[in-house]
């Protein structure tokens, strides 16, 4: 079966004169590829790092925990690397447009290993004997006053050895910094093509939506539930991805 093709993200490119708070529906569903691709720089290794990850923490008859799945990227990704390892991997996102994407995109793949899309919000879900939990770039979008209690229920649903792969984008209180690592991203973005009004409407659309913590914060948060294993894994510009290991 041939790879889906995937729309170009022009979501941005016309003014709008209401531009409401960025969601994930229908219009951004089949941009998403392409959006991200150009928006994170350091996507592709994250992945990449997830794979060899799993490898590294996946033990036979746990389950994979993928927050936020999206697509179903880091999915597939997990899923290609455990090839006949008997375990389950549960992928949710909130987004129903999302899941419906994420079934048809992984079922042109033939695997084993079994998934559990779930339409819920990532809140609600049971953690329970997981070896691995995935939030790649979804913590950010969660009201910062309910991460804790997040972090926390995927804590204690890690068996001991297990690990949480946490990638988010991140600010830096220095703001000389800040101002020197955004000018980075943007010089990204401009590189990838999009336009200055895209730019701009993209950053109004997610600003209330879309809150970051520091490096620091996402750190202090992993030692305050428990995790006595952490660090940054990598980082791109002002995105990071964090690995804790209870």
């Amino acid at each position: 079966m041939k790879p889906e093709h995937h729309s170009k993200d022009t979501l941005y490119a016309q003014p709008y004169e209401a531009l409401g708070a960025f969601q994930f529906d229908e219009s951004v569903v089949s941009v998403f590829p392409d959006m991200i691709q150009r928006s994170v720089p350091g996507y592709q290794t994250i992945l990449a790092g997830i794979a060899e990850l799993t490898t590294q923490f996946v033990k036979p008859h746990t389950r994979i925990y993928d927050l936020g799945c999206s697509l179903g990227a880091v999915t597939l990704t997990v899923r290609r690397k455990l090839e006949t390892t008997p375990c389950e991997i549960i992928a949710v996102d909130n987004s129903s447009a999302m899941i419906e994407r994420a079934k048809t995109y992984l079922a042109a793949f033939h695997s084993d290993v079994k998934v559990d899309f779930q339409l819920n919000d990532i809140a609600n879900i049971d953690i329970q004997n997981a070896s691995l939990v995935v939030l790649n770039f979804t913590l950010q979008f969660i009201a910062p006053e309910q991460r804790e209690a997040l972090i926390q229920k995927i804590y204690d649903g890690l068996n001991p050895g297990g690990a949480l792969i946490l990638s988010e984008k991140v600010h830096f209180s220095d703001s000389s910094i800040q101002n020197a690592i955004e000018h980075l991203h943007l010089q990204f973005k401009r590189a990838n093509g999009y336009s200055e009004l895209e730019i701009s409407q993209k950053r109004a659309s997610l600003e209330n939506v879309l809150i970051s913590d520091t490096p620091e914060q996402n750190i202090e948060r992993l030692k305050k539930v428990g995790f006595q294993h952490h660090a940054i894994w990598l980082q791109a510009y002002n995105f990071a991805s964090f690995l804790a290991i209870k």
